[in-house]
């Protein structure tokens, strides 16, 4: 039985097209078609249904499907074991949160060369939830992410937190003192993006204020986050990770706030299926990346505190 058949009929049923089985197998529509019609013929029986574009799966297509899904499995497997060389070449299309841009992803790239030095990589750096909206259409292969991604067939792998502080430039004069939430409602707030998990939380909080509502400037960029506090437009509360050199010199100053936000909770998450093993390899790159960076933050964060207290 031809292996890339199989192959085809678990991207075509996946992504439910034959062009967009095409574009991910990087070849044209017809050898597509003729691959499914090929398997098709030799197994006697018809996998889809085409309708106006899309393609659906027959009940024998249905029933046929997790079978094709083993074999290429195995296959994939059976490579992986034989020659670990070839398994590790290819595309890695990866999205990233940029909170693990400004942490730990550096260290994450050298790790991924040095295991595995023919890999390409296509990086995109966006909110959660488009990175989410990536791996659901196939356009990702592997998302470091605010997560989990709560889908049947989405793999999720737990990766280090980050706490948020509230900063603010030395130039606003703001009080050393317990600030309470209306207090901070006096400047500008700036913080993620709207359709981010961080901002429902923080204007929801700020909604229950009696007062003035709070002002927010959002953004996807934590860059510019960044530039905006240290220009003095407002106040933000941002991972330590991106603003800790600005804190050290003092050009940020840590507020003392009786709220914070709870800390950004990141996964590694990718598809179980169609089994991708670079996905799979470069995931548990970023567990152990992520657990060292968490180990060395803490570690770094404890003899802070006893530098403090002597």
């Amino acid at each position: 039985m031809n292996f890339k058949r199989l192959e085809t009929f678990i991207w075509v049923a996946t992504l439910g097209s034959f062009r967009k089985a095409a574009e991910h197998q990087h070849t044209t529509q017809p050898a597509i078609s003729n691959r499914i019609a090929a398997l098709e013929d030799e197994l006697g029986v018809r996998l889809f249904e085409r309708e106006s574009g899309h393609s659906k799966l027959t009940s024998k297509g249905q029933e046929l499907l997790p079978y094709a899904e083993k074999i290429v499995f195995m296959a994939q497997q059976l490579r992986k074991r034989a020659d670990r060389g070839a398994s590790l070449s290819g595309i890695l299309r990866l999205g990233v949160s940029e909170t693990i841009v400004h942490s730990w992803l550096p260290r994450f790239f050298r790790e991924l060369h040095e295991t595995a030095p023919n890999l390409d990589v296509e990086i995109t750096v966006d909110v959660s939830g488009n990175l989410r909206s990536g791996l659901l259409d196939r356009s990702l292969d592997l998302a470091f992410l605010m997560g989990p991604v709560s889908e049947p067939k989405i793999e999720n792998r737990s990766l280090c937190s980050f706490p948020l502080i509230w900063v603010a430039s030395p130039e606003l004069n703001l009080p050393d003192k317990l600030l309470e939430l209306k207090e901070l409602a006096e400047w500008p707030v700036i913080t993620y993006a709207r359709n981010t998990k961080p901002f429902a939380e923080i204007s929801q909080k700020f909604s229950e204020l009696d007062d003035l509502p709070a002002r927010f400037y959002s953004s996807s960029s934590l860059a510019a986050c960044r530039q905006l506090t240290l220009d003095g437009i407002g106040i933000s509360t941002l991972p330590l990770s991106v603003i800790k050199h600005e804190l050290q010199s003092g050009r940020l100053v840590q507020l003392n706030t009786s709220w914070t936000p709870s800390e950004l909770a990141f996964t590694a998450s990718y598809s179980g299926a169609p089994f991708n093993p670079i996905a799979e390899l470069a995931a548990n790159l970023g567990v152990m990346v992520s657990d060292e960076y968490d180990r060395a933050t803490h570690h770094e964060k404890l003899s802070q505190d006893l530098k403090n207290d002597n």
